[in-house]
């Protein structure tokens, strides 16, 4: 699908750019060594309108079963004029998009578009380049270098980040998001119009922890914040920089909650 600019797109985003609750169905503990860390944070921002995303889908759908990769959908809701409204698009997920844009510099905003430990931008339909930017970015200083795990107390879910492994690397913010691993759509109308597309490891909604400054650090989520319909996997990511201007993944770790 034809790229959006980021000028095309700042009319459509309104409000806080993240808030509210999440979705969890059920929670399990999970205690994860450091050497079963991931080594990358996949986003895709894909559109229930956009033609040239099903083949993308179909791909993080594939990384998703590789333990060493988080992959996320982000459906973003710029192509609903289209003559389909997404139903699992999200305005903050079009405001992020555009963030990384932004910190980038290369006005670059299209679906599909992945996103690669927020640091680096590829065709969602290129897994090749999916991988390349996986190599690549794994490489840099302190991208996804910190150790982070969750786990289950009680009615509370308790995430700890580790000490950071590089002097350079000592802050960024904490988030914890809610998933659904598998969508199945059947879309009416516009470009896909008649195709059932399965969406997969959707970000329901997201919630910030906290700022880490380092330092080894943790919090308590209370599980009744959390609770949603239709979820069934969370995330938890320590992002560089702020909400609004993301910089690399430093650490995150991924759990199934049946």
């Amino acid at each position: 699908m034809t790229a959006m600019t980021a000028s095309h797109l700042i009319s459509r985003w309104s409000g806080a750019f993240w808030s509210g609750a999440l979705g969890i169905c059920a929670i399990v503990a999970v205690i994860r060594p450091a050497e079963a860390d991931p080594r990358a944070v996949g986003e895709l921002f894909t559109s229930q309108g956009c033609s040239s995303c099903p083949p993308a889908d179909k791909i993080i759908g594939d990384l998703s079963s590789d333990p060493s990769i988080i992959a996320l959908s982000m459906p973003i809701d710029y192509w609903d004029y289209l003559g389909w409204k997404d139903t699992l698009a999200d305005s903050r997920f079009s405001a992020r998009q555009r963030a990384y844009s932004r910190m980038r510099g290369d006005r670059e905003v299209y679906t599909p578009q992945v996103v690669v430990n927020g640091s680096t931008h590829v065709v969602g339909s290129d897994r090749a380049g999916i991988e390349s930017a996986i190599g690549k970015t794994d490489k840099g200083m302190g991208v996804m270098s910190v150790p982070v795990t969750m786990s289950l107390s009680g009615k509370q879910i308790n995430v700890s980040v580790a000490a950071s492994k590089e002097p350079a690397i000592s802050h960024g913010e904490v988030w914890i998001c809610s998933i659904a691993k598998s969508v199945p759509i059947a879309i009416a109308k516009g470009e896909n119009r008649g195709q059932q597309i399965t969406y997969h490891n959707v970000v329901r909604n997201l919630l910030k922890v906290g700022d880490w400054n380092g330092r080894p650090e943790s919090w308590t989520v209370p599980i009744e914040n959390l609770t949603r319909d239709g979820v069934d996997g969370a995330v938890v990511y320590v992002q560089d920089g702020s909400r609004e201007k993301p910089g690399p993944m430093l650490g995150a770790a991924y759990t199934s909650l049946h």
